[in-house]
């Protein structure tokens, strides 16, 4: 009997203690990652960005005008990952692929900005975001599944705001 208690114990504890330990470093990693996406976008925020095609004061006299892009590519972690293929057992929104590309957006427009500040820009007009999942359905060498990744670009017309 104790030999049973023992085997069911290991082989209810030991993936318990690994998806706690992923959830964990998960949990670390995302929450470090919106800290540096908040600090980084407070020290950018004096860069206008929109979508409009002509906002106001916009005058291609006004200077230089120059495409700007910016990319991120984010995987999910294995908990997140784990968890997901349960919840696709029964529907519904997945919440944490919500966030993952809500943090490749941000990042991504952040990298966009980033730009165009280097290139002595104060504006982005024009903005456009496109996004996909990878990764999600594919099978990499072996046969093993690949975690899943959100990817994000944008890209805008960069221009200095008088």
């Amino acid at each position: 009997m104790d030999d049973q208690l023992l085997t069911l114990g290991l082989y209810i504890g030991l993936p318990a203690i690994f998806l706690g330990f992923g959830w964990f470093i998960g949990y670390l990693s995302e929450t470090r990652h919106e800290r540096s996406l908040q600090k980084r976008e407070d020290a950018l925020k004096d860069v206008e960005v929109t979508d409009m095609r002509n906002p106001p004061g916009f005058s291609d006299s006004s200077g230089q005008c120059m495409l700007v892009t910016g990319e991120a590519v984010m995987a999910s972690d294995v908990f997140k990952t784990w968890v997901f293929g349960l919840k696709n057992v029964v529907g519904g929104e997945s919440k944490t692929f919500t966030r993952l590309f809500g943090r490749a957006r941000r990042e991504a427009l952040l990298r966009m900005k980033a730009q165009a500040k280097e290139l002595g820009c104060n504006a982005i007009c024009n903005v456009r975001i496109e996004g996909a999942d990878i990764g999600g359905n594919a099978s990499g060498k072996g046969g093993k599944r690949v975690s899943n990744m959100a990817v994000v670009m944008a890209s805008g017309t960069a221009w200095l705001r008088a």
